[in-house]
């Protein structure tokens, strides 16, 4: 018997592997437990079609970060802070700090964890790094400022 695996089996395949395996083991664990469907020509076939959706769709996502990645290698924010006498910054600016006057400034949403840099304590120009995901960075000027 035929069986188009769904999942991985650790002693079979990985997931997506047509494979021959005896009727009983077949039907009764494989099928049964949800890890395979016989292979029939409509299985395959709709297996191949949402795998080319799949891959579709992780194109446009490629895409849209890619476009992401160059909106923001062009942005410049700004985020004005206190300072002491001796000009450096009470406190530092945070990595949500950051994700937040993105949000405000430019409109783009981010998750604070995709940021890659460490409280900032001093002013001026610094480079910000981000990872969007599929080993795609991005990088975007912060401007730190007194008050």
């Amino acid at each position: 018997m035929k069986v188009l695996l769904i999942k991985d089996v650790k002693s079979l395949g990985k997931a997506g592997e047509v494979k021959e395996v005896k009727d009983g083991y077949g039907q009764n664990f494989l099928i049964a437990k949800g890890f395979a469907k016989a292979a029939t020509h409509e299985v395959l076939k709709q297996y191949e079609a949402e795998q080319k959706k799949k891959a579709e769709n992780l194109r446009f996502e490629l895409a849209n970060l890619e476009k992401l990645k160059e909106e923001l290698s062009k942005i410049t924010i700004c985020i004005a802070k206190p300072v002491g006498a001796n000009g450096s910054l009470f406190g530092g600016i945070t990595k949500d700090e950051i994700a937040h006057a993105l949000k405000e400034q430019k409109n783009i949403e981010i998750d604070k964890k995709s940021l890659e840099c460490d409280t900032i304590k001093e002013l001026g120009m610094h480079e910000i790094s981000i990872k969007l995901g599929h080993a795609i960075h991005a990088k975007f000027k912060l401007e730190v400022k007194g008050e």
